[in-house]
């Protein structure tokens, strides 16, 4: 079984920023490709961010390019999800997943994730 714990989640303004941290183990690091995804009342869940295994290359859904960024941290064995600029459509609970065929995760495509974290929930005031 693969652990994902997500954290960082809070209340934040409008073009405010928080960073997001996915805990993991640093096999998980290496093996798997980690993605972000979030999930609004009401709306389906949809891909934000998803990082690499092997060479650290980066995707991101097109709504949040040029203000988040995702990274992987070996010493601490975390990916986080820094988000800036953040805006009331962003409010969502983001999840972590991990991807043994990483093309599912380059593509930003949920129903290809083979493990989930629980989520943590972020707020965006207006």
């Amino acid at each position: 079984q693969v652990s994902l714990v997500e954290s960082g989640g809070g209340l934040v303004h409008s073009g405010g920023s928080l960073r997001l941290s996915c805990a993991t183990s640093r096999r998980n690091l290496d093996y798997y490709a980690i993605g972000w995804f979030r999930q609004a009342p009401g709306k389906e869940r949809e891909g934000v961010s998803c990082i690499s295994s092997t060479d650290g290359r980066t995707y991101y859904a097109d709504s949040v390019k040029g203000r988040f960024t995702v990274s992987k941290d070996y010493a601490e064995s975390v990916v986080y999800l820094q988000m800036d600029n953040l805006k009331p459509e962003d409010a969502a609970v983001y999840y972590c997943a991990a991807a043994e065929q990483a093309s599912y995760c380059y593509g930003l495509l949920d129903y290809g994730m083979d493990y989930w974290g629980k989520g943590t929930t972020v707020t965006v005031k207006g």
